[in-house]
Protein backbone atom coordinates (compact mmCIF):
# COMPACT_ATOMS: atom_id res chain seq x y z
CA UNK A 1 0.00 0.00 0.00
CA UNK A 2 1.35 3.40 -0.66
CA UNK A 3 1.42 6.01 2.01
CA UNK A 4 0.15 9.39 1.28
CA UNK A 5 2.87 11.75 2.53
CA UNK A 6 2.05 15.25 2.38
CA UNK A 7 4.72 17.25 0.62
CA UNK A 8 4.46 21.38 1.68
CA UNK A 9 7.71 22.19 0.28
CA UNK A 10 6.64 24.73 -2.64
CA UNK A 11 3.75 26.19 -0.10
CA UNK A 12 6.98 27.92 2.35
CA UNK A 13 8.68 29.25 -0.59
CA UNK A 14 5.21 30.90 -1.80
CA UNK A 15 4.41 32.41 1.60
CA UNK A 16 7.92 33.41 1.86
CA UNK A 17 7.25 35.01 -1.80
CA UNK A 18 3.93 36.69 -0.39
CA UNK A 19 5.46 38.00 2.97
CA UNK A 20 8.56 40.01 0.78
CA UNK A 21 5.94 41.08 -1.71
CA UNK A 22 3.97 42.67 1.70
CA UNK A 23 7.50 43.82 3.18
CA UNK A 24 7.57 45.85 0.00
CA UNK A 25 3.88 47.02 -0.68
CA UNK A 26 4.29 48.28 2.90
CA UNK A 27 7.90 50.34 2.62
CA UNK A 28 6.80 51.69 -0.23
CA UNK A 29 3.66 53.15 0.97
CA UNK A 30 6.17 54.19 4.27
CA UNK A 31 8.77 55.77 1.76
CA UNK A 32 5.71 57.88 -0.41
CA UNK A 33 4.12 59.11 2.99
CA UNK A 34 7.76 59.95 4.25
CA UNK A 35 8.78 62.00 0.98
CA UNK A 36 5.50 63.48 0.34
CA UNK A 37 5.58 64.67 4.19
CA UNK A 38 9.17 66.29 3.65
CA UNK A 39 8.22 67.95 0.33
CA UNK A 40 5.14 69.55 2.16
CA UNK A 41 7.58 70.69 5.10
CA UNK A 42 10.11 71.91 2.88
CA UNK A 43 7.86 73.67 0.47
CA UNK A 44 6.16 75.45 4.05
CA UNK A 45 9.82 76.45 4.90
CA UNK A 46 10.15 78.04 1.64
CA UNK A 47 7.14 80.11 2.22
CA UNK A 48 7.97 80.90 5.97
CA UNK A 49 11.72 82.13 4.86
CA UNK A 50 9.96 84.41 1.84
CA UNK A 51 7.13 85.99 3.69
CA UNK A 52 10.08 86.67 6.67
CA UNK A 53 12.69 88.09 3.91
CA UNK A 54 9.54 90.16 2.89
CA UNK A 55 8.61 91.36 6.28
CA UNK A 56 12.22 92.46 7.91
CA UNK A 57 13.46 94.89 4.94
CA UNK A 58 11.81 97.73 3.75
CA UNK A 59 10.12 98.80 0.62
CA UNK A 60 11.56 102.11 0.41
CA UNK A 61 13.88 104.38 0.67
CA UNK A 62 15.08 108.17 0.91
CA UNK A 63 16.12 109.48 -2.13
CA UNK A 64 18.23 112.95 -1.55
CA UNK A 65 18.36 114.80 1.45
CA UNK A 66 15.74 115.71 4.45
CA UNK A 67 14.72 119.31 4.44
CA UNK A 68 13.17 121.06 7.02
CA UNK A 69 11.34 124.73 7.44
CA UNK A 70 11.70 127.17 10.12
CA UNK A 71 8.72 128.82 11.47
CA UNK A 72 10.78 130.93 13.96
CA UNK A 73 13.78 130.91 15.86
CA UNK A 74 12.59 128.55 18.09
CA UNK A 75 10.79 125.53 16.17
CA UNK A 76 10.67 124.25 12.83
CA UNK A 77 7.79 124.24 10.75
CA UNK A 78 7.56 121.11 8.07
CA UNK A 79 10.07 118.23 7.48
CA UNK A 80 10.12 117.21 3.71
CA UNK A 81 12.19 114.18 1.78
CA UNK A 82 11.71 112.16 -1.21
CA UNK A 83 10.86 108.65 -1.12
CA UNK A 84 10.94 106.06 -3.54
CA UNK A 85 11.30 101.85 -3.86
CA UNK A 86 14.05 99.96 -2.64
CA UNK A 87 16.02 98.38 -6.05
CA UNK A 88 13.74 94.85 -6.39
CA UNK A 89 10.92 96.69 -3.53
CA UNK A 90 7.13 95.58 -4.75
CA UNK A 91 5.03 98.65 -5.55
CA UNK A 92 3.70 100.08 -1.81
CA UNK A 93 0.36 101.64 -1.91
CA UNK A 94 0.92 105.19 -0.04
CA UNK A 95 -2.25 105.73 1.12
CA UNK A 96 -1.87 102.92 3.13
CA UNK A 97 1.15 104.65 5.13
CA UNK A 98 1.99 106.66 8.31
CA UNK A 99 4.38 108.69 9.56
CA UNK A 100 5.61 109.01 13.13
CA UNK A 101 7.52 112.26 14.06
CA UNK A 102 9.41 111.87 17.43
CA UNK A 103 11.53 113.75 19.80
CA UNK A 104 12.68 112.91 22.93
CA UNK A 105 9.54 114.38 24.51
CA UNK A 106 6.60 114.14 21.84
CA UNK A 107 5.53 111.49 19.31
CA UNK A 108 2.83 112.37 16.09
CA UNK A 109 1.57 109.83 14.15
CA UNK A 110 0.04 111.05 10.69
CA UNK A 111 -1.69 109.27 7.95
CA UNK A 112 -0.60 109.73 4.01
CA UNK A 113 -3.58 112.16 3.72
CA UNK A 114 -2.54 113.97 6.81
CA UNK A 115 0.50 115.36 4.28
CA UNK A 116 1.60 117.00 1.05
CA UNK A 117 2.57 114.63 -1.32
CA UNK A 118 4.00 115.48 -5.23
CA UNK A 119 4.15 112.71 -7.49
CA UNK A 120 7.27 112.64 -9.60
CA UNK A 121 8.28 110.33 -12.91
CA UNK A 122 11.51 110.30 -14.22
CA UNK A 123 12.37 113.81 -12.98
CA UNK A 124 8.84 115.01 -14.63
CA UNK A 125 6.23 116.25 -12.16
CA UNK A 126 3.04 114.10 -12.34
CA UNK A 127 -0.83 114.87 -11.05
CA UNK A 128 -1.41 113.85 -8.12
CA UNK A 129 -4.31 111.53 -7.56
CA UNK A 130 -3.97 109.19 -10.58
CA UNK A 131 -2.81 106.37 -8.41
CA UNK A 132 -0.94 106.39 -4.93
CA UNK A 133 0.90 103.18 -5.59
CA UNK A 134 4.74 104.17 -5.64
CA UNK A 135 5.90 102.00 -8.68
CA UNK A 136 9.56 101.31 -9.93
CA UNK A 137 10.87 104.57 -11.19
CA UNK A 138 8.62 107.14 -9.10
CA UNK A 139 9.57 109.41 -6.65
CA UNK A 140 7.23 111.09 -4.50
CA UNK A 141 7.92 114.64 -2.32
CA UNK A 142 6.38 113.93 1.50
CA UNK A 143 5.84 117.03 3.11
CA UNK A 144 4.66 117.02 6.97
CA UNK A 145 3.32 120.19 7.62
CA UNK A 146 2.53 121.51 11.41
CA UNK A 147 -0.47 122.53 10.55
CA UNK A 148 -2.64 123.32 13.77
CA UNK A 149 0.59 122.84 15.56
CA UNK A 150 0.70 119.04 15.75
CA UNK A 151 3.91 118.61 14.90
CA UNK A 152 6.21 117.93 17.32
CA UNK A 153 8.38 120.80 18.76
CA UNK A 154 11.80 120.26 17.38
CA UNK A 155 14.03 122.99 18.34
CA UNK A 156 17.77 124.05 18.01
CA UNK A 157 19.63 120.93 17.74
CA UNK A 158 17.48 118.37 18.90
CA UNK A 159 17.08 115.09 17.77
CA UNK A 160 14.23 114.09 15.44
CA UNK A 161 13.01 110.55 13.83
CA UNK A 162 10.60 110.08 10.98
CA UNK A 163 9.28 106.61 11.03
CA UNK A 164 7.64 105.76 7.48
CA UNK A 165 5.62 102.42 7.81
CA UNK A 166 4.53 100.79 4.89
CA UNK A 167 1.33 98.19 5.38
CA UNK A 168 3.66 95.42 4.26
CA UNK A 169 7.66 95.81 5.17
CA UNK A 170 9.84 97.18 7.55
CA UNK A 171 9.54 100.45 8.77
CA UNK A 172 12.31 102.91 7.59
CA UNK A 173 13.47 105.59 10.64
CA UNK A 174 15.14 108.88 8.98
CA UNK A 175 16.99 109.98 11.90
CA UNK A 176 18.15 113.88 11.38
CA UNK A 177 19.70 116.65 14.07
CA UNK A 178 18.33 119.80 13.79
CA UNK A 179 20.06 122.61 12.89
CA UNK A 180 21.91 124.46 15.59
CA UNK A 181 20.43 127.85 14.67
CA UNK A 182 17.32 129.10 12.32
CA UNK A 183 15.70 131.62 10.94
CA UNK A 184 11.60 132.13 10.01
CA UNK A 185 10.82 131.09 6.54
CA UNK A 186 14.23 129.26 5.82
CA UNK A 187 14.96 126.14 4.55
CA UNK A 188 17.88 123.96 6.13
CA UNK A 189 19.25 120.28 5.04
CA UNK A 190 19.33 118.00 8.12
CA UNK A 191 21.73 115.65 8.60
Amino acid sequence: MSKLIRNEEGFTGLEAAIVLIAFVVVAAVFSYVMLGAGFFATGEAQRTVHTGVGQATSNLEVSGPVIVKATDTTNLGEIAFFLQLAAGGAPVDMEKVTFTVSTANDLETYTFGGVKDDWYVNGTTQQSGNNNMLDKFEMVKITIPNSGGTLPEIGPNARFTVEVKPDIGAALPINRIAPADFQAGHYYEVY
